[in-house]
């Protein structure tokens, strides 16, 4: 073994394939790198800002994130950005024109999709946004392939002059697996920025101009697609079926069927259509497993390539071995048995954190009555489940506002008394909620709006953002006023309330006056969030089970901590029948936020210490 062999080998490392995409941009020789924090693909931010040579930033959303990443371009930096499979749409503007800019530096997309909808309110397939702005995508199939394939990503997006899509999915960007570091580089300097208003400058006769080269280009990268070794047949000594594959199903493709020939694509668009010609030609059945759409299955069709595809695999979820062998089994003429596997997880039914300061806004909610309550993007999504049922709408990042707008604008007689409140976060308001703000006091809309500012972004697991004052590196910067960024967008100063949400008897008041008011206004929630530095726990609670009356008052605020250790029937003295619900609370979670105690009407709830002593009197 040679030297450099062994090096490499001393490289190698056990990571997730967002850590190798991190890596990647750091061996590549990337100066710059930008994203807004969203799952699968938060931590490769995260990952990358350990890295000093590399600035890196939280932009305030993903078409920022973008716009960052052109700039440093355009400047002769390599740079990257990231985000999930929703926040393309968001950046797709910028996207759309840079197709026809195209690249100076390298520069990398990298879109993580959230196939199987683990954490997202779609299953998008961002594989779409290559062919609609014409730009290449790879895909890799483990964290190996995700290290190797942004490096050539940098590479290949100055050769040809274009920024490279590299699509990722939640396996790819979370299963670890062990990675290879090659030497880095430093990535070739293209000097100042070159004035060039013709390319740089999009106005409608200069992009007139660059169409003709953008074609030009397609047709380049479309050679590159036949030529390239990403794109590879396996050999396999069954032909009666061959799988043409991208990402991580070909991994699936390889463990359910292991002797079968596979046509992996690594650059998958634009697609090698003349090699998977080709190739379908030296098996009895060709099979497309592409996630999760049907593009390459429409591509080979138009073709002329005969292939088997949606009819029998769904269009939907992970296409894993347990999909794929009663699927295309039956096209080699054998039956499949599904093995009998009972899974022995308990099933964690989606919920907010012990303390979650969201929680006495929810508990409000449900109490409020004669409301339509529009949703956003966020941990307060999870006020639409038990015991709150306090969202109607969820749409998208930063709608709330802007739906509830329509809510008042479009509503009928049956609606004419009901009041219209929309909740949003602090991150996902300065992401993409302020313009529904001003939408709504530009327009004279009655909308009450619920700004819960926990200075961070929470559900991505708590990122700095511009409510926190800190930002990626968790340095000091400025920190928002919101109050003062409400009265600016339009809302009355009196109409502007600061409350704080574990003080329910306010946060009450501070609803049913704001609801009955004809005019916009703005109640701010100013805890941080449970999971953050800024959060400073209290002593614990618990129930004295002598004083609980079983009323469940306190399950209503839906906190985790608190368990029903009994359930017991009464009958009311009109003759119903009533079930009493007798809680404990598990001290060990509990961060004496309080808020329970403030819903218990015997008194039942204490401070751990006290419950101590009662039954230390009691013995």
């Amino acid at each position: 073994m040679s030297a450099q062999e062994q090096n490499l080998i001393n490289q190698a490392c056990f990571v997730s394939g967002n850590e190798a995409v991190a890596l990647a941009a750091r061996d590549a020789g990337c100066r710059v790198a930008a994203a807004y924090p969203g799952t699968p693909s938060t931590e490769i931010l995260e990952y990358i800002s350990h890295y000093t040579d590399v600035y890196s930033e939280w932009s305030i959303n993903e078409k920022v994130s973008l716009e960052v990443a052109i700039g440093a371009s355009l400047a002769g930096s390599r740079a990257l950005c990231a985000m999930k499979h929703v926040g393309m749409n968001v950046a797709s503007d910028a996207l759309m024109t840079q197709t026809l800019i195209g690249a100076v530096g390298g520069l990398v997309i990298v879109v993580a999709d959230d196939v199987g909808l683990s954490s997202s309110q779609n299953e998008q397939d961002s594989r779409y946004w290559g062919r609609f702005a014409h730009l290449p995508v790879l895909e890799p199939s483990d964290a190996q392939e995700a290290y190797q394939m942004v490096r050539e990503g940098f590479a290949l997006s100055e050769e040809y002059q274009v920024p490279f899509i590299v699509r990722l999915t939640t396996r790819i960007c979370h299963v670890k697996g062990l990675v290879r570091c090659y030497p880095a580089e430093l990535a070739a300097q293209q000097g100042a920025f070159e004035k060039d208003a013709s390319r740089y400058v999009m106005v409608p006769g200069n992009a007139k101009q660059r169409l003709p080269l953008m074609l030009e280009r397609d047709a380049k990268l479309r050679a590159l697609a036949e030529q390239t070794t990403l794109n590879a047949v396996q050999q396999g000594s069954d032909k009666r079926v061959g799988f043409v594959t991208s990402g991580a199903a070909y991994c699936h493709v390889k463990e359910a069927f292991p002797e079968a020939p596979v046509l992996k694509l690594g650059l998958s668009h634009p697609a090698p259509l003349d090699k998977i010609a080709e190739f379908a030609n030296s098996v009895a059945q060709l099979v497309v497993v592409e996630e999760v759409e049907p593009l390459l299955e429409t591509e080979l069709r138009a073709a002329g390539v005969e292939v088997i595809g949606k009819e029998h695999l769904p269009r939907i979820g992970e296409l894993t071995p347990s999909v794929l062998l009663p699927a295309v089994k039956p096209l080699l003429g054998e039956t499949y048995s599904s093995p009998n596997l009972q899974s022995s997880v308990f099933p964690r039914p989606p919920t907010m954190c012990v303390a979650c300061p969201h929680l006495g806004i929810y508990y409000c909610l449900s109490h409020v009555k004669n409301t339509i309550i529009s949703g956003d993007i966020g941990c307060y999504t999870l006020g639409a489940g038990h015991p709150w049922n306090a969202l109607d709408t969820c749409i998208s990042m930063g709608a709330s506002l802007s739906v509830a707008q329509g809510l008042d604008k479009g509503r009928t007689a049956a609606d004419e008394k009901k009041r219209v409140l929309a909740v949003i976060g602090d991150s996902t308001f300065l992401h993409m909620g302020m313009q529904g703000l001003l939408d709504i006091t530009y327009n004279r809309g009655n909308v009450t709006v619920l700004l819960l500012d926990n200075r961070a972004v929470g559900m991505t697991g708590g990122q700095n953002a511009p409510s926190s004052g800190l930002n990626l590196q968790g340095d000091e910067t400025i920190r928002v006023d919101f109050r003062k960024l409400c009265e600016a967008l339009g809302v009355r100063p009196e109409r502007i309330r600061e409350v704080n949400p574990y003080e329910l008897p306010t946060l009450f008041k501070a609803l049913r006056e704001e609801v009955k008011v004809e005019a916009p206004s703005v109640i701010i929630t100013n805890q941080p969030c449970v999971l953050t530095e800024r959060y400073a726990k209290q002593p614990p609670l618990a129930v004295n089970a002598d004083d609980c009356t079983g009323c469940g008052n306190c399950l209503d605020a839906g906190c985790p901590a608190i368990h029903v250790s009994h359930r017991e029937q009464v009958i009311k003295p009109n003759g119903r029948e009533k079930t009493l619900a007798f809680v404990k609370i598990d001290s060990a979670a509990c961060t004496g936020c309080n808020l329970c105690l403030e819903t218990c009407a015997p008194d039942a709830i204490v401070p751990l210490g006290n419950v101590n002593r009662i039954n230390a009197v009691e013995v």
